[in-house]
């Protein structure tokens, strides 16, 4: 697909008159399109980035948080504000296209306006627009990419590693990726990538004599100007998912070694450093405060979308840091004006892809169409309906977390339910069927196991307290993990700005305190210990699906979510 300015403007122009929802006019239509997607080109230095898609090729809706704390030093700041608090602080107007892509307000109502987001082949249509019209420009997969969906777990990533090659990846790093193990992970580098992708991670290295395992950096000359490009794979990869299937591997932030390895690219002649991150917004803040000679940190893992870079201050100079969401729901367009052999301006837009404004490249179609084929008829069968909007991105809970809570506490007759805090898994309307491939889009994962245990009054508020250290942990580089794990049955109180061992309280089941010293029947899933996967715990799919054939419809949900203490007039949760 190779068309000019004018020719793309008025192929989005016909895609948006023909959406349901948005302005029959044709000028209005193409004005809307136009403001989107009419991005003039800018500098000479052009990098294109998506990440945390979790094998999402089609269109989806997704609905952006409602919580999103940040404590202490974070609190206030990007990317730790939902609603009208973001719509603010990025000078978006309410009510508004833009509103809906990047906030949860009136989510329902705005899906039903505005229609899907992302599917790889309208982000193809835009990607091959941007690089047509940018000379030389990069396309970066913040990883993330090879896991979320049910034909992602049915091909051992396969259909994510084509789609990536078809959509026309330069570079990638990785996360989950490593939940495919090893072996299968260096099949896909080795053989699919080899001479197409450069897979980079400068903090993965070798157990027994700390070797790179991928190359650490790329520098690839654009318009005649060195650009290095540096992995950081996510750095706490065999604590938030099973090290045994990574156990040659070790991981980390390796601050030192990156600062080394900015040196050598720039010693290397590069004008232009910038590190595809996955190590999470937070933690780049944090990161871009230390070391020197970044201009740029392109990051994921927590999925924010993040309009505005944040412009972090270190001894080097200044270094830009954003997130481009997740879901395939956004496309980040950095562009950089380096003359002098330094950047000396940029531009950057994080474009959301509306499904129905944009045509689809009929290539990626035919790909997603062939990839999908042998597993349609599994993919949708109807399990029950939905009466409730049904989703999960949130600190505590979410709508379809419950459900999985529900389920568990159901078919596994226990008296409480864990549910990792997983930050991935798309959203469902109100009235919408729920099939097995909704299911799979929030439990597709290799180590699906449920689990069920006596755990002491003690134990149960030593995990809280764990996994609320490892999100509320004050210093970003001590948060290892999701969100808040999901509790099912179990009510309690946290004060997340409470030091780490004292921010769990309250705990009561049936109205009644937790009694330390007395067992309680837990259910769970996604147990990362080897010794739980070798007890062969029936996959979470089932024992949800299950649940949701027994109860036919999913009526009004009622969240089982914590008191949560010290957050007044904080503007990254909701007013209540």
């Amino acid at each position: 697909m190779s068309i000019n300015r004018r020719e793309f403007l008025q192929t989005l122009a016909v895609a948006s008159a023909g959406g349901f929802g948005l302005n029959s006019s044709f000028a209005l239509a193409q004005e809307s399109a136009r403001k989107f997607y009419d991005l003039p080109k800018f500098g000479n230095v052009h990098l294109l980035h998506f990440t945390d898609c979790h094998a999402q090729l089609l269109p989806i809706y997704f609905r952006e948080p409602s919580v999103n704390l940040g404590i202490g030093a974070q609190e206030g700041k990007t990317p730790h504000l939902v609603g009208e608090y973001f719509l603010k602080a990025n000078g978006i107007p309410a009510g508004t296209r833009e509103a809906h892509a990047f906030t949860y307000l009136n989510f329902t109502e705005a899906a039903k306006t505005y229609g899907r987001v992302g599917g790889f082949a309208h982000l193809s249509t835009i990607v091959k627009q941007m690089k047509a019209s940018r000379p030389g420009a990069l396309l970066l997969d913040g990883g993330d990419t090879w896991q979320g969906s049910g034909t992602a777990l049915w091909t051992n990533g396969q259909d994510m590693a084509d789609a990536a090659l078809a959509l026309g990846v330069d570079i990638m790093t990785a996360h989950w990726e490593m939940t495919l193990g090893e072996e299968r992970v260096m099949e896909i580098v080795n053989k699919d990538f080899k001479g197409k992708i450069e897979f980079l991670a400068q903090n993965i290295k070798t157990a027994d004599f700390g070797d790179a395992v991928f190359p650490a950096y790329t520098i690839r000359k654009m318009n005649g100007i060195p650009v290095a490009i540096i992995g950081q794979a996510f750095p706490y990869t065999p604590i938030a998912n099973p090290g045994y299937m990574v156990p040659n591997w070790t991981f980390g932030i390796q601050e030192e070694n990156l600062q080394k390895t900015i040196n050598e690219a720039k010693g290397k002649g590069a004008k232009v450093v910038v590190l595809l991150s996955h190590n999470g917004m937070d933690v780049d803040l944090k990161l871009a405060s230390r070391v020197s000679g970044l201009h740029a940190i392109l990051g994921g893992h927590t999925h924010d979308g993040v309009p505005i870079p944040v412009q972090v201050k270190n001894p080097g100079g200044m270094t830009l840091v954003t997130n481009a969401g997740s879901n395939g729901k956004y496309l980040g367009v950095l562009d950089f004006d380096v003359k002098g052999g330094k950047p000396v301006d940029f531009r950057y837009k994080l474009m959301p892809i509306f499904s129905n404004l944009i045509p689809e490249d009929k290539s990626m179609t035919a790909l997603i169409q062939k990839i999908r084929k042998p597993f349609e008829s599994k993919l949708q069968e109807q399990l029950a309906v939905t009466d409730s909007l049904l989703y999960r991105r949130g600190n505590f809970n979410g709508s379809f977390d419950q459900v999985i809570l529900d389920g568990l506490m159901a078919q596994k007759n226990a008296e409480i339910a864990f549910s990792p805090g997983f930050r991935w898994g798309t959203t469902l309307l109100p009235g919408q069927a729920i099939t097995m491939e909704n299911l799979l889009d929030q439990t597709a994962i290799t180590y699906p196991y449920t689990t069920v245990n006596m755990m002491s009054g003690e134990t149960i508020k030593t995990i809280l307290e764990d996994v609320a250290d490892n999100l509320f942990n004050p210093d970003p580089y001590y948060q290892q993990g999701g969100d808040m794990v999901r509790v099912g049955g179990l009510q309690y109180a946290i004060d997340p700005a409470a030091s780490m061992g004292k921010r769990i309280s309250e705990m009561r089941l049936n109205g009644e305190l937790i009694d330390a010293s007395k067992n309680y029947k837990v259910a769970g899933w996604a147990p990362v210990s080897e010794a739980a996967k070798n007890l062969g715990g029936e996959p979470i799919w089932d024992v949800v699906a299950r649940h949701l054939k027994d109860i036919k419809t999913v009526k009004a949900i009622k969240l089982n979510e914590p008191v949560i203490k010290g957050v007044s007039g904080n503007p990254g949760i909701a007013p209540i």
